[in-house]
């Protein structure tokens, strides 16, 4: 099945992001524009995560709906179109390896709330989740991946921004040559 999808997005919480950002309007949104799944973005944030635990429920399937009370907005009838969400956040590790700072972006994407929370937890003991939608952590990837994996089996983490060119995977100051 094809279908478009937008899984990069955030919250009103991170930086340099519209204070417009809601479940509401990103449903809204991904309508007008043909989204089918759209991530939430920024589930670490303590506040975000709140508001998508009460706005979205489980649609059975690792995506989640916005719940019917919440969807409001003009949306042309040629628009309308189911919208579902999956929970997504991004992480900012920056961290010394081998005589080399180490600058990279991740995405997580974890099917149901129990893991995202379990996954907060174990990052709230490293940085300050509140601070950011985007947390930055003093944290190897690695290790980010060992603790996104151990929380929630069904998680998944990949390098974010590929081609853009401080942070990104192969970014000028990402400290990385090559994905080994």
């Amino acid at each position: 099945m094809k279908f478009i999808a937008d899984l990069h997005v955030h919250s009103k919480y991170s930086r340099a992001t519209s204070r417009e950002m809601s479940p509401e309007s990103l449903w809204k949104w991904a309508q007008l524009k043909g989204i089918k799944v759209v991530g939430t973005g920024d589930f670490t944030h303590p506040a975000w995560f709140s508001e998508l635990k009460t706005k979205l429920e489980p649609a059975g399937n690792g995506l989640f709906g916005l719940i019917e009370e919440f969807q409001t907005g003009d949306v042309p009838a040629s628009c309308r179109a189911d919208v579902s969400f999956l929970l997504t956040a991004e992480i900012s590790c920056i961290y010394s390896k081998n005589g080399r700072t180490r600058k990279i972006h991740c995405i997580v994407f974890v099917p149901e709330f129990a893991g995202a929370a379990a996954i907060n937890k174990a990052l709230s003991k490293i940085g300050n989740l509140a601070s950011d939608g985007r947390p930055i952590l003093g944290l190897d990837a690695k290790e980010l991946l060992r603790i996104i994996i151990n929380e929630s089996s069904e998680a998944m983490l990949i390098p974010a921004h590929a081609w853009t060119p401080h942070f990104s995977v192969f970014g000028a100051m990402s400290g990385f040559d090559s994905l080994e």
